[in-house]
């Protein structure tokens, strides 16, 4: 069994990596964390550094979870590329972390959490980051 997980460095992606870690963790399965970006990686804040990626890594050894981390650069989107991950890997489930967006901005900039909901061939988890008071 594998679990992918769509993970940027924000509320919603670390949400959607806490989600993912305890789901693999409990049902003992591969966690793959799919990072992208579009183009040039070096000017996309969505992209983790080095030093990220190997925090990233760290705290996963450290929650003892089977995991891969993938950081694919190929100009394609974010949904494509954790669509991919699920494809490749056979996953039983995709976790993606939501925000909150208005209507307007989901019509101009497209929805990748809307496109992974609909396209997956398995279950897709959204979470959402806890709100602080």
């Amino acid at each position: 069994m594998t679990i992918v997980v769509g993970y940027i460095p924000t509320p919603e992606g670390r949400a959607a990596l806490d989600h993912a870690v305890a789901a693999a963790h409990k049902d003992d399965v591969l966690l793959v964390v799919v990072n992208s970006s579009r183009g040039d990686a070096t000017a996309d804040p969505h992209i983790l550094s080095a030093d990220d990626v190997g925090s990233v890594d760290a705290r996963l050894r450290e929650s003892g979870v089977e995991h891969l981390i993938v950081q694919p650069v190929r100009g394609r989107s974010a949904a494509d590329e954790v669509l991919a991950a699920a494809d490749e890997h056979r996953a039983d489930q995709i976790v993606i972390g939501l925000r909150r967006r208005t209507p307007v901005g989901k019509l101009i900039l497209g929805s990748n959490a809307q496109r992974i909901l609909l396209e997956a061939t398995c279950p897709v988890v959204a979470v959402k980051p806890e709100v602080t008071a």
